[in-house]
């Protein structure tokens, strides 16, 4: 179990690095649909450490499941903005609920394994 927790946390720190020491700009059109990106792939690496937590971890459920959540949730942004409708702040407040859902489980995860 503590290998498969170093996955996610390798991920999120390789990919951080990548584009905060990166010299390439990105248009701020783009900015709400990488933002939905983003957050979808912090909720799908938050979910991944929770199951590796619960021992249910599988790298390829993780990969796709990352990939698949973040395309899919620029993609919506990108149609709600092209259809007029602001799907951005529902998709926020859903992936901020589930991302918040999750850190409680994981803390309440490792409180209960740190005092067994």
């Amino acid at each position: 179990m503590k290998g498969q927790i170093w996955f996610p946390l390798f991920g999120v720190t390789f990919g951080f690095c990548a584009v905060y020491f990166s010299q390439y700009t990105l248009s701020p059109m783009f900015a709400p649909y990488l933002s939905i990106a983003v957050l979808a792939a912090l909720d799908a690496i938050c979910g991944g450490i929770r199951a590796a937590l619960e021992g249910k971890f599988t790298d390829g459920i993780f990969i796709t499941g990352f990939i698949i959540n973040t395309v899919l949730a620029a993609l919506l942004a990108w149609i709600g903005d092209k259809i007029g409708v602001d799907i951005v702040l529902a998709a926020v407040v859903m992936l901020g609920g589930r991302i918040f859902l999750n850190l409680s489980l994981i803390r309440r995860l490792l409180l209960t394994k740190a005092t067994s």
